[in-house]
């Protein structure tokens, strides 16, 4: 059986506002800087940063590594994300409403 998930009223801080608050302007790293330590682009620095693209398993070692983290560190800050927006979109809300359950209760 699945327990139930517990998210919090509001909204997470997002990766991005944790990236650049949390890491990037106290240690006065540019996205640049970042991006070369982490072996990707500049584009995908800023991407994250401006929550325009999401951490993916690769991306969230790759910020530990270069930030002194752990990978669940991020991993699970974009999870708590994903199923607040997740939670709080109405077109999902209908579709889960509307899904068929495959197995007893």
């Amino acid at each position: 059986m699945v327990e139930a998930l517990r998210l919090p009223a509001h909204q997470h801080t997002s990766v991005g506002a944790v990236l650049k608050e949390e890491f990037l302007e106290p240690l006065k790293i540019t996205q640049g800087e970042l991006a070369k330590a982490m072996g990707v682009s500049r584009k995908t620095v800023n991407e994250l940063c401006g929550n325009h693209r999401g951490v993916t398993a690769e991306t969230a070692f790759l910020l530990a590594k270069v930030l002194g983290t752990t990978p669940e560190f991020w991993l699970n800050l974009q999870y708590m994300n994903d199923m607040w927006l997740a939670m709080h979109k109405e077109s999902l809300a209908k579709k889960v409403a509307a899904a068929k359950s495959l197995v007893a209760a």
